[in-house]
């Protein structure tokens, strides 16, 4: 009899230790082939490349290089003595179409005033159109001293964002190109966090997940939120070959290596202490939606536990509402809408009552 218990003991604590061997390499291959982790993260930031709006040499450089900046901050002063120059001329311009203006406006009033014998119809409407076309001198020369006087203000060149100067390589004495970038500032209200995770682990991912990144040699996690995920990766297969035909790549059928799609990650707590710096590589988490901050229960673990090898049995059940759908339910085509050129204008439009009455007799006005 106590043979037999023995041997019962035996059967049972082997068959035990093979259930616990085969769950533990179950869950390890869950933790590192469908878990929704990945080492391949980066810390990532939008960056303003600012570039003058106007031409000219460089006589103030106001920042240094990694300078926290706020918008509206001045960054370099072009020199201004031109676009003074050509401000002053334009306004001395604009005095003068002014006067021209008022000279010919008083000169068609008076005709407008004289009988049959003094003027005509003909001389009416000649003086009117005068005042009109000096009017519109006016009105350019005014649109002139507008664009001059903010070119003058262009050679302030400001920081369109909150940040840090970067890689700042500009020197008091150089030639600022219009157009062409010589400075950038890093956005520091734009930081966000790349998780590149592997095919097989998109089912687990969900737009509004909670989200943990690792950074290299910080403890202290930074805590983020699943804001997006990226609907299209480059496909080498599709890029044409000679002759224009395909190019497709041979692979092995036993064989074959997961894709990897990136998953925007929306940063809300960052811990004291931990730099952002665009380009760190971290290790990103996804906890779940309602992912608590405590590890939780016995019953809750055993839960989760049975989820994931029922997971791994059956495939992952990916959620309906998980990641938003591409397009409409209809699939109609959405098209751009064409802006149509605005018909042109009848020169009575353009000033009506140019000359009122000019078929009439100035004796009867």
């Amino acid at each position: 009899m106590a043979r037999f218990a023995r041997e019962t003991f035996k059967t049972a604590a082997t068959l035990l230790i093979l259930v616990l061997a085969t769950i533990a390499a179950l869950v390890i291959w869950d933790s590192y082939v469908t878990a929704p982790w990945t080492r391949d993260g980066s810390v990532r930031v939008q960056v303003a490349s600012i570039a003058p709006q106007v031409s000219g040499q460089i006589t103030e450089v106001q920042v240094v290089d990694n300078q926290f900046v706020h918008q509206g901050d001045v960054l370099y002063v072009i020199d201004p003595f031109d676009f003074q120059v050509a401000l002053d001329t334009d306004k001395a311009q604009l005095r003068q179409k002014a006067t021209d203006l008022q000279v010919k406006r008083m000169q068609a009033e008076r005709r407008q005033h004289l009988n049959d014998l003094a003027t005509t119809p003909e001389e009416q409407q000649q003086y009117v159109g005068n005042a009109a076309q000096a009017q519109a001198a006016l009105d350019a020369a005014q649109a002139q001293v507008a664009q001059a006087d903010i070119n003058l203000k262009r050679t302030q060149v400001r920081s369109p964002v909150n940040g840090y100067v970067t890689n700042l390589l500009m020197r008091v004495g150089d030639y600022a190109h219009e157009g062409t970038t010589n400075i950038s500032v890093i956005d520091a209200d734009s930081y966000w966090i790349d998780g590149y995770f592997e095919e097989t682990k998109m089912a687990h991912v969900c737009v509004g997940d909670r989200a943990e990144a690792a950074l290299m040699g910080y403890r202290d996690p930074i805590v983020g939120q699943v804001q997006t995920v990226t609907r299209g990766i480059s496909v080498s297969n599709a890029a044409p070959s000679t002759q224009g035909l395909p190019s497709v790549d041979p692979v092995y059928t036993w064989v074959r290596l997961a894709q990897r799609v990136p998953v925007r990650i929306r940063i809300t707590d960052v811990p004291a202490g931990v730099p952002l710096i665009s380009g760190m590589t971290a290790t990103v988490t996804i906890r779940g939606a309602e992912a608590p901050e405590s590890d939780g229960g016995l019953r809750q673990r055993v839960a989760s536990l049975a989820e994931r090898l029922g997971n791994i049995v059956h495939g992952p059940q990916p959620s309906p509402d998980c990641v938003p759908r591409i397009g409409d339910g209809n699939g109609a085509t959405v098209t751009l809408s064409t802006p149509k050129p605005d018909a042109p204008l009848n020169p009575i439009e353009i000033n009506p009552g140019l000359a009122p009455g000019m078929n009439k007799s100035p004796r009867a006005q």
